[in-house]
């Protein structure tokens, strides 16, 4: 690792956590939270939890699993390219899917409209809810009792939040996570390090489950340099290897101007510590204005081409409807809830009923929720 800027995150300064602990002997706070997330029960469900396509239809596919770790990769290199805190930046990238939902985006889509009545349902918002309520591990507090700055990286590492979500205002309520301000640059880079994996893995299992082809893809800024430079790598580069060939090149073009913009945006502001960066008027960590334009390009295309095709239109329309039935049925009768989850949620159709429910389906996996959801259908199957 190399030597820390004065614009990165330092255990020095932290502001420590909500039930203070003996610092670990061995480990930085920031190493701590990264060790507490990965042994935590919702990170070991992020592998049967999937991003576009659902849990048994191929072994190859990304689950939320193989995305964070991706992402954690792409966040260390350009953290340490930036001077920054390489283990805070990698906690980060590995809890910013904890709050999902089974079946991807159909999931999350099918939570938010059951509990629009309720509040709403936010993924980001369920992540924190995740780290500071709902794992359960330790004697003296609930949640992991992550630091102040990574629960505030989790909190606005999409920049600051005018509107919170109900649970992250409740949150910030009782342990002030400056909400109006951009997170420390750690958690930026873990943002961005998650629109790059997004886009590269998404390249590579569109082509590899033939929902469209290299020659689709031609026509997209940067991936199709990147197509073509990887053709010239060699006379007769057989398809899977094109693929491959193409996504680390796409990968490293994007990571390489983000950190690029990045240095520049650093320079001009001289931010003196981590502090003058939450404060900035705009992101440090950024895509230049011609890469930024390009991921537009090419998120349109993968929305098209990918996420509305029609073989995911018919799985993403069965999961909205799984999940909106699963709610239903729970919400309306909290009995049908296991015993653990039925005390805590009360009286049938109430809010209180309804946060637990959206806890309790946010934090089952894909294979979990088509069998509970058997389990409560079908007279043929014992709960």
């Amino acid at each position: 690792m190399g030597e820390k800027a004065n614009w990165a995150v330092r255990a020095e300064t932290s502001r420590g956590r909500l039930h203070a602990e003996p610092e670990a002997p061995t480990r930085s706070p920031w190493q701590r939270d990264r060790d507490r997330i990965i042994h935590s029960s919702a990170f070991r469900k992020l592998q049967y939890k999937t991003q576009v396509f659902v849990n048994h239809e191929g072994d190859f596919y990304r689950t939320r699993l193989t995305h964070s770790i991706e992402v954690a990769q792409i966040a260390r290199s350009v953290a340490r390219e930036l001077g920054l805190d390489e283990d805070l930046t990698e906690a980060l990238a590995l809890a910013h899917d904890l709050g999902h939902p089974p079946f991807g985006h159909a999931g999350e889509e099918a939570l938010a409209a059951a509990m629009k009545p309720f509040g709403g349902f936010d993924h980001n918002a369920q992540s924190l809810r995740v780290v500071t309520l709902l794992e359960s591990r330790y004697a003296a507090f609930d949640g992991l009792n992550l630091t102040w700055e990574t629960l505030e990286g989790l909190a606005k590492h999409n920049g600051p939040l005018r509107k919170p979500p109900p649970y992250v205002a409740d949150y910030d309520s009782r342990h002030g996570l400056e909400l109006g301000t951009h997170a420390a640059a750690e958690a930026q880079v873990a943002a961005l390090a998650d629109d790059v994996a997004y886009h590269a893995h998404d390249l590579d299992d569109g082509l590899r489950a033939g929902l469209f082809t290299v020659g689709d893809i031609g026509h997209l800024p940067v991936v199709g340099p990147a197509l073509e430079a990887a053709r010239r790598s060699s006379l007769d580069v057989p398809p899977p290897r094109l693929r491959h060939e193409t996504i680390r090149r796409v990968i490293n073009a994007m990571v390489s101007d983000l950190v690029a913009e990045s240095r520049a945006r650093i320079a001009a502001l001289a931010p003196a510590d981590a502090d003058a960066i939450r404060r900035a008027k705009r992101p440090v960590v950024a895509f230049s204005a011609p890469m930024a334009e390009a991921n537009r390009v090419i998120k349109e295309f993968l929305f098209s081409r990918m996420y509305r095709h029609w073989r995911v239109n018919r799985m993403t329309t069965k999961a909205r409807k799984l999940t909106a039935e699963v709610f239903t049925l729970l919400h309306d009768n909290t009995g049908l809830l296991p015993d653990d989850w039925r005390a805590r949620a009360g009286e049938g159709g109430s809010a209180r009923a309804a946060a637990m429910v959206a806890d309790y389906i946010a934090g089952m996996t894909d294979r979990f929720a088509r069998d509970e959801h058997q389990r409560l259908t079908d007279l043929s199957v014992s709960g």
